[in-house]
């Protein structure tokens, strides 16, 4: 089996979360600026399989579209015409940053690295792609 990638988009940077080959668990990978993303995924996928991407839908939560959304979907089309044979999906990413940043509370991480902006954008594309890997099941 591959991995699936998963990708938490933002203006500024962006959180990345990989699967075991066995897509198992999802872990965070790294964080990247957005201005490098696109070069950064393709040296990993040239060196990694990769099955698939899912990235964050930017929503509001009353369910209307955020301004993040149109950068979202520009490099999704970036994407889907380089690399037309690693599909990307959108999944809902609402709340992601708010749960990352319990779960930064809940493992006792001191006020400095709750602070850390990289590492809750890691861990809220490891929780995106938990949640994707949980509703497949």
């Amino acid at each position: 089996m591959a991995r699936i990638l998963c990708i938490d988009y933002g203006r500024k940077r962006t959180g990345l979360a990989v699967t075991d080959p066995l897509q198992i668990i999802a872990g965070g990978l790294v964080t990247v600026a957005t201005s490098e993303l696109f070069d950064f995924l393709q040296q990993y996928v040239a060196k990694e399989q990769v099955e698939r991407i899912i990235i964050g839908k930017p929503m509001q939560p009353n369910g209307r579209p955020s301004e993040n959304l149109q950068r979202v979907q520009q490099f999704v089309r970036q994407w889907q015409k380089a690399r037309p044979d690693i599909p990307i999906e959108y999944y809902d990413e609402r709340f992601t940053s708010v749960l990352a940043h319990q779960a930064m509370l809940d493992a006792g991480l001191k006020k400095q690295r709750r602070q850390d902006k990289a590492l809750v954008d890691e861990i809220a594309a490891t929780i995106i792609l938990q949640d994707y890997m949980r509703s497949r099941r």
